[in-house]
């Protein structure tokens, strides 16, 4: 069986690994051959491959980003559509697709499946944002850059008695902000999940400066303050129709500073947290769910995803990943605010 391998969405630490994985598992064990589709959907609609042997995925599990290149191209626009995709595998001899991607990707591979086509599904976000899998390779590597980070700004908030504000990504949850928040004594996390007044932010705030403490506000890229209806965006829409969400660090540091006083700066990770090499937990989580997804190929689970559940990883359907974001829970927000201020 010829596999075509696809990364799409925004790209994040471990998708080498994730590929490398399935290429090892899929040629040693399975009698599987592997060819890469270049940026993602786009190479799909385009019939734009490149070979993907064993020697192609030699030592790429520790590197950052994706060899196949991504973007975020819809399928169904322009010249895609289930119609076209089929003749380019059938022209290329491509029996099925493994798709990597989040919750965009999958959702077109939902809809690809549904039309005939045979496509299996690997999770990846940064956010760890799906339902469907207790964690998403590249989370981890991003918590561990947004805490290092965030360490820094302490210092150079230490050394000038300022507030600073780090704004994180997390467009509809805030687990990166929860986790990098806890791990770097954030005095106030906010996160999409959690409307928070600005007065509430201040008396943290004020209660850190107060203990002699330079306090530090970490906020997701999706946080709503409870006087706003939506979140900061003012960068258009992708190519699903999603606002691009960034900046609002930027506009919660002026309010922060006129309210308490407290001269106060801010700082947007952005990319940075998708960028550089992967963690060991990212690197094995990543391998682990490329061995298993090209099991699912053997097994034809057209319409069926890798996920990780507990410490295994077991195969859900599509419409599982996509039934409903994986938000924070209210009793894990309630466990940090008790370290705010």
């Amino acid at each position: 069986m010829r596999i075509g391998i696809l990364t799409s969405g925004g790209d994040c630490p471990g998708l080498n690994a994730v590929i490398r994985g399935a290429v090892l598992k899929g040629t040693e064990i399975n009698g599987q051959e592997f060819v890469g589709f270049k940026d993602g959907w786009r190479g799909v609609v385009n019939g734009d491959i490149i070979p993907l042997e064993r020697s192609d995925v030699r030592g790429i599990a520790k590197q950052g980003g994706t060899i196949l290149g991504t973007s975020r191209t819809n399928p169904f626009e322009g010249n895609g559509g289930p119609e076209r995709i089929q003749e380019n595998l059938d022209r290329l001899g491509i029996d099925a697709i493994m798709a990597i991607g989040g919750e965009g990707t999958l959702a077109a591979a939902k809809r690809l499946t549904d039309a005939g086509l045979k496509i299996v599904g690997v999770p990846k976000t940064v956010d760890n944002d799906l339902d469907a899998t207790d964690y998403t390779f590249g989370f981890d590597t991003a918590v561990e850059i947004a805490t290092e980070a965030m360490d820094r700004l302490r210092t150079t908030g230490d050394s000038h008695s300022r507030c600073m504000v780090a704004e994180v990504m997390g467009r509809h949850v805030g687990w990166i902000a929860l986790h990098s928040g806890m791990a770097a004594g954030a005095h106030a996390i906010l996160i999409p999940e959690q409307k928070t007044s600005m007065e509430q932010v201040a008396e943290w705030v004020q209660s850190a400066a107060d203990r002699g403490r330079a306090p530090l506000v970490v906020v997701a890229e999706g946080f709503t303050p409870d006087h706003a209806d939506d979140p900061h965006s003012e960068r258009g829409l992708d190519a699903f129709g999603r606002p691009r969400l960034g900046g609002i660090g930027e506009r919660l540091a002026p309010m922060i500073e006129d309210i308490t006083g407290i001269e106060t700066r801010a700082t947007t990770l952005g990319h940075i947290q998708r960028g550089g090499v992967p963690t060991a937990y990212d690197r094995v989580l990543a391998t682990r769910l490329g061995m298993a997804a090209s099991d699912i190929v053997q097994d034809s689970a057209w319409g069926r995803m890798v996920a990780l559940r507990g410490t295994d990883i077991v195969t859900v359907g599509f419409e599982d990943a996509l039934g409903k974001l994986k938000t924070v829970p209210q009793h894990r927000y309630e466990e940090a605010a008790m370290l705010f201020g």
